[in-house]
């Protein structure tokens, strides 16, 4: 099976973190997620994530964490490798491009909202706690 290469952003602004929802007919449709998208062929990870959240959120990303966690996970119908990279420096105020639901949630409120399962690795948003909650929880951790 295919595995398909994703770039994921957490936009970070002091103690809030930026979450869109995904459409109903998309793969794992109605569930929150952290915005980004796929690799394409002749693109880097770095150059995916830039273009995914100008497409979708409308940043423009000035700086952005090396790979700070990778995550892959099998769904059954589609593997996947998230390549998650923090972005705390941006020009612009996201809003969503796709007609997707988004909004501004605190990092303490982001286990109110459901995600894809692979995503549930970087639930929890200081390092400290993502670290320390990721290996306790889940078995797909792979850094």
């Amino acid at each position: 099976m295919k595995v398909v290469e994703v770039a994921v952003g957490v936009i970070k602004r002091a103690d809030k973190i930026y979450i869109s929802k995904r459409a109903d007919t998309l793969h794992q449709g109605g569930l929150w997620e952290f915005p980004g998208g796929k690799r394409e062929q002749q693109e880097s990870i770095e150059q995916t994530l830039c273009r995914e959240l100008l497409e979708e959120v409308n940043i423009t990303v000035l700086e952005q964490t090396s790979s700070k966690w990778l995550i892959e996970h099998d769904y059954g119908d589609k593997k996947v490798k998230l390549d998650v990279r923090l972005v705390e420096q941006f020009l612009g105020e996201p809003s969503p491009q796709e007609n997707q639901l988004a909004q501004w949630v605190n990092i303490d409120e982001l286990n109110n909202y459901e995600f894809p399962q692979a995503k549930f690795a970087y639930h929890h948003a200081s390092d400290e706690k993502l670290v320390a909650s990721t290996e306790r929880n889940v078995g797909f951790w792979a850094e």
